[in-house]
């Protein structure tokens, strides 16, 4: 399946070059064909989104079941077995332990001479969720329900959408709409794809417009966010999900082919890389995903994105694996050491790290209370998990006293004309005249 390759080699720089290709890189005719989605919707309201809802999604779903009724949550609590039930509020806790750390108060700054500065964190006042629902191949994604709503909700916001496509039939997986209440969405549509992004951006007349659209999705949503942002707030441009392992000789072949595999299976795109130190090691990890890989659903899919995406690295010693790891700038990170806390530190660039052979990415993807919302392609050398500061804005509050106005006017005064702007000038003498 996989064949170690040295590092540094050219073939490694072959390999590592593909593994890149894999970011959203301009397709000038999908863009255009999701802004006119956009644009329609824009201009059309409920009528498009009913017509591609319709076209894709549901084809005799009506104007009034855009919107899911408070009977059809209540239903779905029926329908989801109490077990299930007490796994996601356990889940919600957890999460909300992690993320409630992530707030922040305002504060502000008093001088003697009368000078007050501050800033006001305040949170938005809607925000928007897309939820991949089950349709085109997709699962729903209960888990991505409590990694967005619960940030929102410790932030404040005081109306949170979800945006998510029907099944076949109209509905709605029940165990969404039960994740959705627990979390406290307060409204729910059944809307997918560009058009459930462009009717969180502009509104329509069954869907109000909000101020942030998080949320995970394929390209057309990932367009769609793009396209959408300024109009609102979005929260990253996620791509393909990857997993990238580092291990020495204390690595245990099983454990990491499965957690390679875990991310495998997400997609045809997703990247799953080894990176060790140990020749042995690698071969016999390259024989456990053979073996792993036949007991799969989603065998083909796994197969598919190892065979495109997929890579063992051999390294010469730890320093230089983790040196790699960090130039790769990883959505998930495993450390399979023998002293992980010794590597932390060493870890520039990723979008979360997972500690030892106890904690595979599957532990924060559900259940530890990290978000599991990550950079991925490498912008985790400059972007951060989703987090309650995402549903956040911070103002700066500024106020001079006459003292501090005159002692400072000169050097504003030189600033402004440095700057060539005169009328800033201006509007500093004009209160330098007695």
């Amino acid at each position: 399946m996989l064949e170690a390759i040295s590092y540094p080699s050219a073939e490694a720089d072959s390999r590592l070059a593909v593994i890149a290709s894999r970011k959203m890189g301009p397709d000038v005719a999908l863009e255009k064909r999701v802004l006119e989605i956009l644009l329609d919707v824009k201009a059309t309201g409920d009528d498009a989104l009913l017509r591609y809802t319709r076209q894709f999604d549901a084809s005799e779903l009506d104007a009034d079941r855009l919107t899911v009724s408070p009977e059809e949550i209540r239903s779905a609590y029926d329908a989801v077995d109490p077990e299930l039930l007490g796994i996601i509020r356990e889940a919600m806790a957890n999460i909300e332990v992690f993320h409630r750390q992530q707030l922040r108060p305002s504060h502000f700054i008093t001088k003697p001479d009368g000078t007050f500065l501050g800033q006001m964190v305040r949170p938005v006042e809607a925000a928007g969720l897309y939820i991949p629902g089950g349709q085109a191949g997709e699962t729903p994604l209960l888990s991505s329900v409590l990694m967005n709503g619960i940030p929102a909700r410790l932030a404040g916001v005081r109306d949170i959408a979800m945006v998510t496509p029907p099944r076949a039939d109209g509905s709605v997986s029940p165990a969404l709409l039960v994740a959705a209440a627990e979390v406290g969405i307060t409204r729910i549509h059944r809307a997918g794809s560009a058009w459930g992004i462009a009717a969180l951006a502009y509104g329509t007349e069954s869907v109000r417009k909000v101020d942030v659209v998080v949320g995970p999705g394929n390209i057309y949503v990932s367009l769609a966010k793009k396209l959408v942002w300024g109009e609102v707030g979005i929260d990253m441009l996620a791509g393909p999900s990857e997993i990238l392992i580092v291990a020495d000789d204390r690595g245990n072949p099983r454990y990491i082919a499965a957690d390679l595999l875990s991310q495998a299976e997400h997609d045809p795109m997703a990247s799953a890389v080894l990176i060790t130190t140990e020749a042995s090691l690698a071969e016999k990890v390259a024989t456990n995903l053979e073996a792993q890989l036949l007991r799969l659903p989603r065998q083909e899919i796994a197969r598919r994105a190892l065979r495109d995406y997929g890579a063992i690295f051999l390294a010469e010693d730890l320093d230089q694996a983790l040196e790699l790891a960090n130039g790769i700038a990883p959505e998930h990170l495993e450390l399979q050491v023998c002293d992980p806390w010794a590597c932390l530190g060493k870890i520039k660039n990723a979008g979360a790290v997972f500690m030892g052979e106890w904690t595979p990415e599957a532990v924060g993807d559900y259940f530890a209370g990290p978000n599991h919302v990550l950079p991925t392609a490498g912008t985790a050398r400059f972007a951060s998990a989703l987090g309650v500061e995402n549903f956040l804005k911070r103002t700066s509050v500024i106020s001079f006293s006459g003292k501090a106005f005159r002692r400072d006017a000169e050097a504003i005064v030189r600033m402004a004309e440095m700057e060539g702007l005169e009328a800033h000038a201006a509007s500093i003498r004009v209160r330098m005249k007695p």
